[in-house]
């Protein structure tokens, strides 16, 4: 039933009142959305929703409608023909970027990889992109935003908002950052040489139609890609023809560790309702069975407020904790079920490094990501799923299992990672 149909039979059952009072819910779903993750979030997911209502005028695309218009990648313009290339020396960097929420998690890690080019001596400007208009972004509300949270490291750029003057003049190269902001990297005058910061294959996020067409043809635009793990390498420069290196995923050991030695009776799972490429409605019909298998065990649920959400299961709804509460959470728990549809999320290692087994979707996407071998990949079927949180938390070896899995991800470092960026970035830029 569509939401139309669905909103006329709760009129009809249920009343007038019940009818506003869920309307209210919905705005006040949406509404947190706005203000944690951003307009990006709000646009491409509440609205996503919203828009099926019936006489609900569908909002602006992510991108600006002249933008797409004018981008015409089989014919690039003369700008991106003769690239810039730094032979030796720091870089001049624009980084084009939506504006970052305080609990987007892409823009968190993009901003740890903009402090590694600060570090390697490269100069980085940021430039906040959105579709609504011009220099409609405050950016001093932006500023203070990420003075006040910890998971964004402190940064020298200067943060801007991006016009249709383009970036500053003595940029040598411009990233883009995600797949709106991909089109004014296209579209600037500048011959700065043109990057791509890829964390996941953004066309996947929506339904077939217009968005995911425009999101995907931004991998047609000749950028050099550089990408979170390797699956997003493989399948841009096989499918697309892209040119392209990855770095990959690490864990932040002195954040997440271990702390719990002994045996475990709780589980966690990462519920994400207003992200779709986290299947929470998935998860949750897993867990449902998984409830009625071991009614003893603590489901833990973490990552947004699903207390709009009805569950066939009882659980602790923590909603979105700061970074350093996770680690208090991630050691009372065997197992943590973690679905990726598309590129793989940064938690199983993390979870992994608390001592936590993650259950995660089998897939390549998740797969050449990473091959660690305390991953417990799991065929998509929410009856295997439920079955294999199950023997993860009955294994009796649960607790000399956690220490191990937390060792094997001892030496893995973001700041490797971070020399593996910077190093594909100074290839790319030497020509």
């Amino acid at each position: 039933m569509n939401p139309f149909g669905r909103a006329m039979k709760v009129l009809r059952e249920e009343g007038p009142q019940e009818l506003g009072v869920r309307t209210g819910r919905a705005f006040v779903r949406y509404g947190r959305v706005i203000r944690s993750e951003g307009w990006r979030s709000y646009a491409s997911r509440g609205f996503a929703k919203l828009s099926q209502l019936a006489a609900v005028h569908r909002p602006s695309m992510l991108v600006r409608e002249e933008d797409a218009l004018a981008a015409d990648w089989t014919r690039p313009g003369p700008q991106l023909a003769s690239p810039i290339t730094v032979k030796s020396g720091p870089i001049d960097i624009a980084w084009i970027m939506s504006p970052p929420g305080k609990e987007s998690g892409g823009h968190q890690n993009l901003f740890r990889f903009i402090r590694y080019a600060e570090d390697a001596g490269h100069r980085c400007t940021i430039y906040l992109y959105d579709a609504r208009t011009e220099n409609s972004i405050s950016i001093p509300d932006v500023r203070a935003m990420l003075a006040a949270s910890e998971a964004f490291p402190d940064l020298k750029a200067e943060i801007r908002n991006y016009s249709a003057e383009g970036v500053h003049s003595s940029a040598q190269a411009i990233f883009a950052t995600g797949w709106e902001t991909a089109y004014p990297a296209f579209l600037d005058k500048s011959t700065a040489r043109r990057l791509y910061f890829v964390q996941d294959f953004e066309a996947s996020f929506y339904p077939l139609g217009s968005e995911s067409l425009l999101a995907e043809n931004t991998y047609r635009f000749g950028f050099y890609g550089i990408t979170a793990g390797g699956w997003l390498s493989d399948k841009l420069a096989r499918e697309y023809g892209m040119k392209t290196a990855h770095f990959d995923f690490a864990v932040d050991a002195e954040r997440y560790h271990l702390t719990n030695t002994g045996r475990r009776n709780e589980i966690f799972f990462y519920a994400r309702p207003v992200t779709a490429r986290r299947a929470f409605e998935f998860g949750a019909l897993a867990l449902g069975d998984f409830a009625r298998l071991r009614p003893d065990v603590t489901i833990n649920l973490a990552g947004w407020d699903v207390s709009n959400w009805p569950l066939p299961f009882e659980y602790v709804n923590h909603s979105s904790l700061e970074l350093s509460q996770l680690n208090k959470l991630y050691n009372r728990c065997a197992a943590g079920l973690v679905m990726s549809l598309s590129n793989m999320s940064l938690l199983p290692l993390e979870l992994i490094s608390a001592g936590v087994a993650p259950v995660v979707n089998d897939g390549p996407n998740n797969r050449l990501v990473s091959d660690n071998p305390f991953i417990e990949y799991v065929p998509a079927s929410p009856r295997a799923v439920a079955d294999r949180l199950v023997e993860v938390l009955e294994r009796p070896d649960q607790p000399e299992r956690a220490v191990a899995m937390s060792q094997s991800v001892s030496n893995t470092d973001w700041r490797e990672s971070g020399k593996q960026f910077v190093e594909a970035l100074e290839r790319a830029m030497r020509g």
